[in-house]
């Protein structure tokens, strides 16, 4: 009765035995891309990882073992493409990974995040078809690219989008004046809109482009705080 329950007349315990650390290998990997994923705050953190990670190895287990009773019966012909369900898990990760990246105007955002979830789908395949050391190795090889490139990236990329308004009325300037400062920030305007208030006040609006000058996004706002041009502003990196 135990012994059917745990084999299916093909695989013995000593192979349940083994996909079982395979799951544990999976969970470990998902678990070390999670946790730098879920430090940076991103919505697809730890369990994320651990649950894509250990699901894809499940069914890479079952890709390759889960027919193996099936496969033996050459009486009838039978034949099964295991391979099948490892190219169908690859396809539908695609769900997860749009479900963490959105568009904000000119900055798109969670990119790294989803291609890490489909990164992780192929260490847990990986994992389930018994390739312990390549899993392992491409898992350290992508925290360190995540480790590495993301400082450098914070370090040398600071290029910003946003939208910035002024009350041309209130404060007496001319659109001249405003189109001016904000040029002289290095910004590639966009687009500009102007309109008149119920108070009869003039107001501009651009959608601009900050290049990247070596300043953070916080000496940008400081920048545009003090400016005495600025009313409105809505300021986002560019990734």
């Amino acid at each position: 009765m135990l012994d059917s329950f745990i084999n299916n007349g093909v695989l013995s315990a000593i192979n349940y035995l083994d996909f079982a650390l395979r799951m544990v290998v999976a969970l470990f990997c998902g678990a070390l891309i999670g946790l730098e994923r879920e430090r940076r705050l991103k919505n697809a953190g730890l369990r994320t990882h651990i649950i894509v990670c250990m699901a894809s190895c499940l069914m890479m287990i079952v890709s390759k073992y889960g027919f193996m009773d099936i496969v033996t019966m050459t009486q009838y012909k039978i034949q099964a493409d295991g391979s099948r369900i490892a190219q169908g898990v690859v396809t539908a990760i695609g769900f997860l990974g749009a479900g963490v990246i959105f568009v904000k105007r000119e900055s798109v955002q969670g990119l790294t995040t989803a291609a890490g979830l489909w990164a992780t789908v192929g260490i847990g395949i990986t994992v389930g078809a018994g390739m312990y050391s390549i899993a392992i190795f491409t898992t350290i090889v992508i925290l360190v690219i995540q480790w590495i490139l993301h400082n450098h990236h914070s370090k040398s990329h600071s290029q910003s989008s946003g939208v910035v308004g002024c009350n041309l009325t209130a404060h007496g300037y001319t659109f001249e004046q405003f189109n001016a400062y904000i040029e002289g920030l290095g910004a590639k305007v966009r687009d500009i809109s102007i309109k008149v208030d119920s108070n009869n006040n003039t107001i501009a609006k651009m959608n601009v482009i900050f290049k990247a000058d070596g300043s953070t996004m916080a000496q940008l706002v400081d920048k545009l705080q003090t400016s005495g041009y600025v009313d409105t502003m809505e300021i986002y990196p560019t990734l």
